[in-house]
């Protein structure tokens, strides 16, 4: 049976959504601060723009699990980190760089790796609670495709914005002349949402049973 309408919040819960919130809100503060480029920081954190306002809205109606809440913060600063300093110059990045003596700056595979982790979770909790589907294969299958497709329609607007900027737009796709940069970023997404329900179904399932009170 869908999973639909949760209790109502603790207050340990309610506090703790307030201060991802309060430590989100922070972060894009910060990293509206001089970034590298401002058109490229906006596009960059334009998903966090969009998410934090549904968010707030869907609180009473529709609150998601703790869990999801943490992974969906998570997934905002790699967002806001890259936004700042833009994917291919993100210090971290230069450093695992350096350390492992690889060709680019692999930040933006770790910002596209949680492209399929977070995502998978949040996919996960809307089909098991507002639709029949039942814990198994099938379930696990729809998220990663659910995750594929965000992943692909992402290279989309990567490619739109590419058209409209034109030379403006390096900074943005972040491919560091791989050829290759569209296929490893999907394929990374896919690699998320598989490592995502592998190893956090779990700790997700129990989580969903505390929402509902069961």
């Amino acid at each position: 049976m869908p999973l639909i309408s949760p209790l109502e919040p603790t207050r340990n819960e309610a506090r703790h959504a307030m201060v991802l919130l309060i430590l989100g809100c922070a972060a894009l503060a910060l990293s509206s601060i001089a970034p590298r480029s401002r058109l490229t920081w906006f596009l960059e954190v334009l998903p966090v723009f969009i998410a934090g306002p549904l968010l707030l809205l869907t609180w009473q109606r529709f609150r998601l699990t703790l869990l999801a809440y943490q992974l969906i913060f998570i997934h905002s600063l790699v967002l806001i980190v890259g936004a700042h300093y833009t994917y291919a110059l993100v210090p971290a990045g230069e450093w695992l760089q350096e350390a492992f003596g690889l060709a680019r700056n692999p930040y933006d595979r770790i910002g596209h790796f949680f492209q399929g982790f977070v995502p998978a979770i949040i996919t996960r909790e809307i089909l098991l609670r507002v639709t029949p589907l039942q814990r198994g294969r099938m379930l696990f299958f729809l998220v990663c495709c659910v995750a594929l497709a965000i992943s692909a329609f992402y290279e989309l607007l990567e490619w739109w914005g590419a058209l409209f900027m034109g030379a403006r737009a390096e900074a943005f796709l972040g491919t560091q002349g791989d050829v290759w940069d569209t296929q490893w970023d999907m394929c990374l997404a896919l690699v998320g949402a598989l490592a995502a329900q592998w190893l956090l179904a779990g700790w997700h399932d129990r989580q969903l049973a505390r929402l509902q009170g069961l």
